[in-house]
């Protein structure tokens, strides 16, 4: 039987979204970006449009810039249609035509074209919702419909929350009645005695509603959930009625399954979505790490396919998580971004220089800017500068929003800092001067407006810091290095650099242009160098430079100064 899927959706003046047009993956579309970028509206949109519910509440806020003069509006296109709604008798009318390769929707079937139903809810300001299929050919004609109450309930999409009560138990447009078609009569186990009701039903259960726990249990030990063997359906001593939501998955020592876990929980909840998706194909999370460890994180997303060709859902995603983005592949992620009010949803792509970036810095797809640096060195040594500016009340630049990325080197540093201009994030770098990048990568990259940071000409970081800070800093430069490698090291370190002409004694002594020389070329010798990692450049950022910068060097601090104004926003 054909799966429905989402083809396209429209949103309209709803939350901070003013306006969106989308056409989302047939499998997994994981959204990802800053925070209050529009991630979780996106997911409730869907869910108020296709929901199976009879009403919805909404408020002022719910309107775009709280203008509620301009109705909300959000339209879905819904293809791979089973014949009951392509149907010509039940809604031809409505029926549409979609060009996966064009994006048109059209009224009029297309040569090669999908049919297709687009429903739209609209909310104006009385706050009262409209549900609509949307089809120009009947307006014409005078006529308006909505989709039937059971073709509502199978295209509903399964919301995962923290909250699992209703999917726990057999209640309408739960996840376990879309599991088997079976359905349990509670009138003879309720016609008993109340008390012996409970346990009179849990017997009579597994006759009635067998399939469906042996699937719970087959997809709980799968996903290593301890649930136990021989599940049981009993009726819920904290259910108020009697009624088809009384019957609620028990574990074989009698305990609701809803005393598990959060992550458990959502975690089995997405592993029996699995396992109903010929009964409904769209999935909604949001915050797809909460309450699960980093394995389960894995665990849950093969759950939903995101290894597979053919994928056996339709899942829409939300994430903070650097683990999420290293597991899926970059057509199964896509960043929101808005543009005064105008929001966008691309997917990061699959190139070799995008995955490569996915892999090693997942967690800067997560910021608003991003300033890739040559090396661990400029990481540690502005994350030093930043704790210092921090320590005497200045804000950090992880409130800003800006997430550091080490290149590993100059010949990869504009191959990491491109995918994000792509994806048009705010990108800066941050580079040594002695060894220069591609000329053509670093033209495209500014063409694009992506700022270059970088030290004056011919210098690197260990020149710049040698040169720049007053005596006392070099004095706490070179105490440093003799902490982090002692005095021996130090000493004949300066000795080669200095071709014997200076020693560590001379360099302790009186700061002169040779020591501050000298000492810069031992700091940054092939072996053992004095400060090439993010914790030692850290210290020194930390400790030496940001104490001593108000006595630094004019063109030093001009530099570093600039650059922190773009992290800033500047």
């Amino acid at each position: 039987m054909p799966l429905a899927r989402i083809r396209h959706i429209e949103i309209r003046n709803f939350r901070c979204i003013q306006s969106l047009n989308w056409f989302p993956s047939p499998g997994i579309n994981c959204l990802v970006g800053p925070g209050d970028s529009g991630k979780s509206s996106i997911l409730d949109a869907i869910d108020l449009c296709l929901g199976a519910r009879r009403n919805v509440l909404l408020t002022d806020a719910d309107f775009y810039s709280l203008n509620v003069e301009q109705p909300i509006s959000i339209t879905i296109t819904i293809g791979e249609l089973d014949d009951a709604l392509k149907s010509l008798e039940a809604y031809g009318a409505y029926l549409r035509s979609f060009n996966a390769i064009s994006g048109n929707i059209d009224d009029e079937p297309e040569a090669g074209g999908e049919t297709v139903l687009t429903v739209n809810l609209s909310v104006g300001s009385d706050l009262e919702p409209i549900w609509t299929l949307v089809s120009t050919r009947a307006e014409e004609q005078g006529q308006s419909r909505f989709l039937t109450w059971g073709d509502r309930a199978r295209l509903s999409p399964n919301r995962i929350g923290a909250l699992a009560d209703h999917n726990l138990a057999w209640r309408r447009g739960s996840v376990l009645n879309r599991l088997s078609e079976e359905r349990a009569d509670t009138s003879a186990a309720l016609a008993k005695a109340a008390r012996d009701a409970r346990a009179a039903f849990g017997n009579a259960a597994d006759a009635q509603l067998g399939e469906t726990l042996r699937i719970v249990e087959q997809t709980a030990a799968e996903l290593g959930i301890p649930v136990g063997r021989d599940l049981k359906a009993m009726l819920d001593a904290h259910s108020v009625s009697f009624s088809g939501g009384t019957i609620a998955l028990h574990g074989a020592n009698g305990v609701p399954l809803r005393a598990l876990g959060v992550g458990s929980t959502r975690l089995l909840l997405a592993g029996l979505q699995r396992k109903a998706a010929k009964e409904a194909t769209v999935i909604l999370i949001d915050e797809l790490e909460y309450g699960l460890e980093p394995h389960r994180i894995v665990r849950l997303l093969g759950s939903l396919g995101e290894k597979e060709t053919q994928p056996p859902l339709q899942a829409f995603i939300t994430t903070h998580s650097p683990i999420a983005l290293r597991e899926l592949s970059g057509d199964q992620l896509a960043v929101v971004r808005s543009i005064e009010g105008v929001h966008s949803v691309s997917p990061i792509g699959t190139t070799n220089d995008v995955q490569g970036t996915i892999r090693l810095h997942p967690e800067a797809f997560l910021a608003p800017s991003v300033l890739v640096c040559e090396g661990a060195s400029e990481v540690g040594f502005i994350r030093g500068l930043d704790l210092n500016a921090v320590s005497i009340g200045h804000r950090s630049i992880n409130a800003a929003g800006v997430s550091l990325v080490d290149a590993r080197g100059i010949s990869s540093l504009y191959l990491r800092a491109m995918p994000f201009v792509g994806l048009k994030y705010r990108v800066g770098v941050l580079r040594d001067d002695d060894v220069q990048p591609s000329a053509a990568d670093e033209a495209a990259f500014s063409a694009a407006g992506g700022p270059v940071f970088k030290w004056r000409p011919g210098r690197s970081l260990e020149d710049e810091i040698f040169f720049s800070l007053s005596d006392a800093g070099i004095s706490g430069l070179l105490a440093k290095a003799v902490l982090f490698h002692g005095e021996a090291r130090i000493d004949a370190q300066i000795r080669t650099a200095s071709a014997n002409t200076l020693d560590l004694i001379a360099c302790r002594g009186p700061v002169t242009g040779a020591t501050r020389g000298a000492m810069a070329r031992a700091a940054q010798g092939e072996a053992n160098p004095w400060f090439k990692t993010v914790s030692r450049m850290e210290e020194v950022g930390r400790d030496i430079v940001g104490p001593d910068l108000r006595n630094a060097e004019p063109g030093f601090l001009a530099i570093l100064t600039t650059a922190w104004q773009w992290m800033y926003g500047g």
